[in-house]
């Protein structure tokens, strides 16, 4: 069961960096950048964690590599020896098919996770009933954290009736909406909106081309003769991952924003740098190939990471992504928090 805390930092609306893999060069796991990086976003002053998802690398869970149980525990001592708030959302990636999600599910929530991110990349030949059937099982054990993956990377479309159904089930709670397609990210508001449980679900952003905009706007949806209004209220996010103090600073003033009559229109303009940062981050020209390695390679040249590299060889930069962060990196400086880091590096590594 949700605690009340957690329940209500979640509804109110949080910071959530999805967490990456730091590995060595001979892509082992790099322990002391691992706990370098937790602490790195706790200190940042995020509201939470996630941890085995997709910027962690799937392959953690490859019997080749092992390392899904390690990196949840390592981030899991770090949380609790930095004795932060009871409201600090703990949440664990979820994926694979029921048995498998079962065994994470099961692990995460003894020790110590929040939520369970639930993937449905990999179960495409499964029908939307059958979907249905899996995430039920999964919220038998560990409160459930939805997530509308685009097919792009390992998702698919599904329908309105889908998030319909998924929003009744009891023990969700959120929803992370990431198709990167506006007509399917409404399709998830409105079906919540539709649900009797729409005012326990929390929606978040995972649209990384679009983040600002998602968290300025205000959705109103007619449900029989009553109009409810719905935000987004926070984001989970590949991206937060990066330059994340200033991602908190940003988010403090996109939720004071949210509450005013006229949005200011620097907002916006911020919003749409933040998309071109992204580009360059996530690789969008070459189908987000490159997206796991250009996370890495910023953090890398903070000093928290050794190198971009990733599990699997074949994931590296694309052709002239790097010339691409070098590019936002120059045309922003704004939106990077490099002197934090350099103040703060040594204490984490310690």
């Amino acid at each position: 069961m949700l605690s009340l805390d957690v329940k209500k930092e979640l509804l109110n609306g949080t910071v959530i960096p999805a967490h990456p893999l730091a590995l060595t060069e001979n892509r082992q796991l790099d322990e002391a950048s691992q706990r370098a990086l937790t602490r790195y976003y706790i200190d940042a002053g995020v509201g939470g964690i996630a941890v085995g998802v997709h910027t962690t690398q799937f392959e953690i869970r490859d019997p080749n590599f092992n390392l899904y149980e390690k990196v949840l525990s390592l981030a899991m001592e770090e949380v609790e020896k930095a004795n932060i708030a009871d409201t600090f959302i703990k949440i664990a990636g979820i994926c694979g098919r029921t048995e498998q999600a079962k065994r994470e599910a099961e692990y995460a929530i003894e020790t110590g996770y929040d939520l369970g991110l639930v993937s449905l990349g990999g179960l495409n030949d499964l029908t939307e009933e059958q979907l249905l059937t899996h995430i039920k099982r999964i919220a038998d054990i560990i409160p459930v954290f939805g997530f509308y993956l685009q097919p792009l990377v390992g998702g698919r479309v599904l329908s309105y009736e889908f998030w319909k159904t998924f929003a009744d089930i009891q023990n969700v709670y959120a929803v992370k909406i990431a198709p990167f397609n506006r007509y399917q990210a409404f399709d998830v508001v409105r079906a919540v909106c539709h649900s009797n449980r729409n005012e326990e679900i929390a929606l978040y952003t995972g649209n990384d081309d679009n983040i600002v905009s998602d968290l300025l706007t205000t959705y109103q949806i007619s449900v029989g003769d009553k109009k409810i209004n719905k935000k987004i209220v926070g984001g989970l996010l590949g991206h937060w991952s990066v330059w994340t103090k200033r991602v908190v600073d940003i988010f403090k003033e996109i939720k004071a924003g949210q509450n005013k009559e006229f949005i200011p229109s620097d907002l916006l303009t911020l919003g749409q740098q933040i998309t071109d940062a992204n580009a360059a981050f996530f690789d969008p020209s070459h189908d987000f190939k490159g997206s796991i390695a250009g996370i890495n390679e910023v953090l890398a040249r903070q000093g928290l990471l050794k190198g971009n590299w990733c599990l699997l060889e074949k994931e590296k930069l694309s052709p002239n992504q790097m010339e691409e962060i070098d590019r936002v990196y120059e045309q922003y400086p704004h939106l990077h928090d490099d002197e934090f880091v350099k103040s703060n590096i040594e204490k984490w590594f310690a």
